[in-house]
């Protein structure tokens, strides 16, 4: 089973679009956590056990356990391994470096930690991300067209014609010989979302903004699904994993979970039946 088959899968079986972003900022965790001996992995774990049945995928933004040293190191690996089988584990990164560079990056992230996915940075071409796309069991998301302001400084710029992001998607497109490519298209870019979707129909993205970012989920699932509903991941971090209020912490990340769950399938139930 190759990876988009994977994540097409869980999806079904889960009925489920939502990625839970385990950000997990060692200055915004609870200071109920903070007593223990690795506060990120407790986060995580608490989290992780009243979410698992909601979701998709985690995904998890490796700058915050690279920031806590060995001890986010332990927190990223132990977390993963608290994570049920069949959910897909996105390491964020944004890698892509040199030949023999990125091939290190792929097999730490792919092999060491046993990542199902991994987001990589196109700007260096087809060799930076090669060693990724070359397991072939594993997901690679190329950045497109990310979430943040920044990106309109380069991602939009006309090359030929075309927005520049428009040829990294279709350079995705021919690289995916696989089926093991997904594109990074953030929810504060609906046109491009759209247009991007009718260019590749059946090719999964994965799609943050939603929450903190504002971007408008409605039109995200609109424009971001697939005709069947599906190959949407929807990744919603702080406004799930930090509740307004730290009072009975699980209860209340759960609670969010569920609305955005439901939110979620409401809209596909609009557009998709």
């Amino acid at each position: 089973m190759n990876f988009n088959q994977k994540l097409l899968k869980i999806q079904q079986d889960k009925n489920s679009l939502l990625c839970i972003g385990l950000d997990s900022d060692i200055s915004r965790i609870p200071e109920s956590f903070k007593k223990s001996e690795n506060p990120q992995l407790e986060f995580n774990r608490s989290i992780i056990q009243v979410t698992h049945d909601l979701v998709c995928a985690y995904k998890f933004n490796l700058a915050f356990y690279e920031e806590t040293g060995i001890k986010g190191m332990q927190a990223l690996e132990k977390s993963l391994e608290l994570i049920p089988d069949g959910i897909i584990k996105i390491a964020d990164g944004k890698r892509g470096d040199i030949g023999n560079t990125a091939q290190k990056q792929a097999d730490t992230l792919f092999k060491l930690f046993n990542f199902d996915a991994a987001t990589v940075n196109p700007y260096m071409g087809f060799d930076a991300i090669e060693p990724f796309i070359n397991f072939s069991e594993k997901g690679v998301f190329i950045l497109c067209v990310t979430s943040n302001l920044g990106s309109k400084d380069f991602q939009h710029l006309s090359v030929s014609g075309k927005p520049l992001f428009e040829h990294v998607a279709l350079k995705a497109k021919k690289w995916n010989q696989h089926d093991n490519i997904g594109l990074v298209v953030g929810a504060t870019h609906i046109a491009e979302l759209k247009k991007l979707r009718t260019l590749l129909m059946e090719m999964p993205f994965l799609i943050p903004g939603i929450g903190a970012q504002k971007g408008d989920l409605e039109k995200t699932i609109k424009y971001g699904c697939s005709d069947d509903g599906y190959n949407a991941v929807i990744n919603v971090g702080r406004s799930i994993i930090f509740p307004s209020t730290s009072n009975n912490f699980q209860e209340s990340v759960r609670k969010l979970a569920e609305k955005y769950l439901s939110e979620i399938n409401s809209c596909r139930k609009k557009y998709y039946t």
